[in-house]
């Protein structure tokens, strides 16, 4: 069917019910819309859903969460670990709850248990419940730190990680499968409930959760003897994250902890907002206006899921509050875990560090000074993930520490994907202990530049929406392949990576080599000076994403330079 044809459906078709016809009869003026709304299934990609919500196959809706949801189970039957069981989550957004019981009773119809949470949960928690509960998969909807109006679906498997090759392909291939509505099951809740398929979990799984976070902590008496003097402000962006890190942080000691109040208490609107997206300086404008009036010391923002951080810490020279990017603040933390590891005798046998392949090449330094593995993966924190099961299986390295430039981290093995929860945890250890030596957070960063060097990386995003945004994103990767750069103004590429094809070409030479890493469309440029660049579409928003890194020889020298080669990619892409 066309879109047309996919659209009269909706509207005549029983399955539907009258509130999404209702929706669909107010579309029926408008060409453009109807054809966005259907020209497409809403794609399940190797993370799951993500959308605009609404009526519609390209839309999250009470019938794509369903559909997609028929998919997965019919993978797990196909498993035969159907007795293991789901965990499902969800976070603060519009119809969060309606499309977690949905999937819930799906899993249900076809005889699959689901544990479902009793209220909204951060994304790390649902990670770490599938392992606790021994289940067979994880649900948790959540459209991360997308506006809202949009909403998500992502997929977990047993291990705690988002589903990587070739399972993620596997599962997609199910999800495909379904093409009749009208074959999707479910059932009565009650009655789900009453058969002991629908099981409602809650305060257990978040004493576990808090508990492995805890285990983390190097320095306790530190935070102890720092305790009274140190303020923090926190905001969760209206989201999960205010309930598990006020508590964590309660738990362990600190006491002058201020939260935005307009900000605390779960809002789908985010109306204090334009993005609640911890990337964004302007969602700090109120959490900044609380730090400058308690004086805080460092300020903290979780996502909606509260799976990814952002921070700003003050500087006692200027007098004002300095932003740090997802880079800088994982560095700082990896700094903090590796030396303290190591001084107190911590250190585990084969130590590695995970990064993705956009992350600051100031890992690959700070790991060779503590001697410590470095293994990098493709972006997506699931690869991480993924490497933490095979350290576990094959008894090869110890994980110590994950990160990927896009805020977001892991210390430890309980979740295995990104978790801010405890990142904020961490961070407020590294303040506490800054506290006791006498100097800011900033001040710590500054020493790790003076040390490492002066690494600076850079983010230029182009969005494109639509149908034809999609086309003109293929088409940007496509001109870089067909005829790739040989300079970025004053940068020699030295090689290309190209991880769709899996080769890596030096433009000079014409050698040839092998990535090494699964397939992806990513093409990744190394440049002369410890510089880089990287063209990547994203997986979940209509965008097309260039990553820039450099090194200077002074804060105002890599500024100057990753500006310069922000510009320079930008001329290419003219």
């Amino acid at each position: 069917m066309n879109y047309k044809d996919q659209y009269q459906f909706w509207l005549e078709d029983d399955y539907f019910d009258a509130k999404t016809k209702e929706e669909l009869k107010a579309i029926a003026n408008d060409e453009k819309e109807i054809e966005d709304r259907f020209y497409r299934e809403l794609e399940f990609g190797t993370g799951g859903l993500r959308g605009v919500i609404g009526a519609g196959t390209n839309r999250m809706n009470l019938y794509t969460v369903r559909k997609a949801t028929q998919g997965l189970a019919n993978y797990i039957l196909k498993m035969g670990t159907q007795d293991k069981g789901i965990s499902i989550a969800y976070d603060s957004r519009f119809m969060s709850p309606e499309f977690a019981d949905e999937a819930a009773l799906c899993m249900a119809a076809n005889g699959i248990k689901a544990y479902v949470f009793d209220a909204l949960r951060p994304t790390p928690e649902l990670s770490f419940s599938v392992r606790y509960l021994g289940c067979t998969a994880g649900i948790v909807i959540t459209a991360s730190h997308n506006p809202p109006e949009y909403n998500g679906y992502k997929v977990y498997w047993e291990d705690g990680a988002q589903v990587t090759s070739p399972r993620d392909v596997d599962i997609i291939n199910c999800v495909k499968a379904v093409t009749d509505y009208h074959t999707v099951k479910t059932m009565d809740k009650q009655a789900a409930i009453d058969a002991g398929l629908y099981i409602t979990i809650g305060a257990e799984v978040d004493d576990a959760f808090i508990a492995e976070l805890k285990k983390q902590i190097i320095n306790p008496e530190v935070i102890k003897e720092v305790a009274d003097d140190i303020k923090i402000v926190y905001t969760p962006f209206n989201g999960t994250g205010n309930v598990p890190a006020r508590r964590i942080l309660k738990e362990i000691g600190f006491k002058n902890v201020y939260v935005v109040p307009e900000q605390e208490m779960p809002d789908p609107k985010f109306t204090t907002l334009d993005y609640p997206n911890p990337e964004d300086p302007k969602a700090f404008t109120l959490a900044l206006k609380l730090a400058k009036e308690v004086q805080a010391d460092i300020v903290l923002a979780t996502d909606p899921d509260a799976d990814r951080l952002g921070i700003y810490a003050y500087d006692t020279k200027s007098g004002e509050y300095v932003p740090f990017t997802g880079n800088m603040s994982g560095m700082l933390i990896a700094e903090y875990i590796l030396s303290q590891r190591k001084a107190k005798g911590l250190m585990p046998a084969n130590p590695a560090l995970v990064k993705t392949i956009v992350t600051t090449n100031m890992a690959d330094v700070i790991t060779k000074a503590y001697d410590v593995k470095m293994i990098e993966v493709l972006t997506g924190f699931k690869y991480i993930g993924e490497q933490i099961k095979w350290f576990e299986e094959n008894n090869t390295y110890n994980y110590v520490f994950g990160l990927e430039e896009s805020y977001g981290c892991l210390a430890g093995t309980h979740a295995r994907d990104k978790d801010a929860i405890v990142a904020v945890m961490c961070l407020c250890e590294v303040a506490a202990w800054c506290k006791k030596n006498n100097k800011t957070v900033w001040d710590m960063m500054v020493e790790m530049y003076e040390k490492y060097g002066y690494f600076k990386e850079d983010l230029y995003t182009i969005t494109m929406k639509g149908k034809d945004g999609a086309e003109q994103i293929a088409a940007i990767m496509e001109k870089l392949r067909a005829n790739p750069p040989k300079e970025f103004g004053a940068w020699k590429v030295k090689e290309m990576r190209d991880y769709k094809s899996g080769k890596t070409v030096n433009p000079e030479t014409g050698e040839e080599g092998e990535t090494g890493l699964p397939t992806s469309n990513v093409l990744y440029f190394d440049l002369s000076d410890d510089s880089w660049c990287c063209a990547r579409p994203s997986g979940t928003e209509p965008k097309i994403k260039f990553y820039m890194g450099v090194k200077g020889s002074s804060l105002e020298d890599a500024s100057v330079k990753v500006t310069a080669l922000t510009d320079a990619l930008k001329a290419k892409l003219d």
